[in-house]
């Protein structure tokens, strides 16, 4: 469970023609299939400004639903360095796949994932770009890949109306340390916690 979720403030809902299929079964599928209209909402039509990459991003992208206590990821075309020996991941040679947890997927809050899938799809559009998204030697909150995905992300939130205090922690992930959000706060200028007296 996403901290944004323990305290279940009022949040806006996604846009209502936000759809996931959560009957589907675990494997792959395309992404379409997963999130039907995902390509028609006003990020998937603001991701890029050629409509011939965001057809393709669209059509060529799959999600993989797995087993596993995970958010989700994009799948490296390899196994990266930073991932030997802690992290198997899935891995899809040449492929565009979205790794998704089932859990995730079938129970986290609409809005979370709707966040979340389109953060991924800011990396599959970097990857195409000649990003490395498993960048060695910098933290996951100084990554260009992430900061730019973050932001886009947090963008469309405050356009549906989205709190800082929800931002705030959707933006608190496991993985970093509360110096390393309160770093990414500040890059994403999202506004730090009241302190408390």
């Amino acid at each position: 469970m996403r901290p944004a979720e323990k305290k279940a403030p009022l949040e806006p809902d996604p846009p209502e023609a936000f759809r996931m299929a959560r009957e589907l079964p675990l494997g792959r599928h395309p992404i379409l299939e997963v999130f039907p209209g995902l390509d028609r909402l006003p990020p998937g039509r603001s991701i890029h400004p050629d409509a011939q990459v965001r057809r393709r991003l669209f059509s060529h992208t799959f999600v993989e639903l797995v087993d596993e206590d995970m958010w989700m990821y994009v799948a490296p075309w390899e196994v990266p360095a930073i991932a030997r020996g802690r992290w198997r991941p899935v891995v899809t040679p040449g492929t565009d796949c979205i790794v998704v947890g089932d859990g995730h997927f079938r129970t986290s809050l609409p809005l979370i994932v709707y966040l979340d899938i389109y953060h991924e799809l800011c990396h599959i559009l970097q990857r195409h770009d000649g990003a490395n998204l498993f960048e060695p030697g910098l933290s996951y909150v100084e990554r260009p890949t992430e900061v730019e995905a973050y932001r886009f992300v947090v963008v469309e939130a405050r356009r549906l109306g989205v709190s800082d205090e929800f931002i705030r922690e959707y933006l608190r992930v496991e993985w970093i340390t509360d110096r390393e959000h309160r770093q990414l706060l500040s890059t994403l200028d999202v506004p730090l916690p009241p302190k408390k007296r």
